[in-house]
């Protein structure tokens, strides 16, 4: 299990909410809308998100009731 993978949060993200939670979260890590690559990085853990991103990311999650957000699903 990557320790700072979001995978675990997003998994609980509906189906409806999945784009804009995406989008919200790919600005606060200022990827463009286009790099899914630095994306999918991210979100399995390959790339550790500065605390700063970190927060925000927990922040994003926390707006549709998630708690639970890191390690793998």
């Amino acid at each position: 299990m990557n320790e700072f993978s979001f995978e675990n949060g997003w998994s609980q993200v509906r189906q409806k909410d999945m784009p804009e939670v995406r989008e919200k979260i790919m600005n606060a890590l200022g990827l463009k809308q286009n790099n899914r690559a630095s994306w999918c990085q991210y979100k399995k853990g390959a790339i550790e998100p500065k605390v700063s991103e970190a927060k925000a990311i927990e922040e994003i999650f926390a707006e549709y009731g998630i708690k639970e957000v890191w390690g793998a699903e």
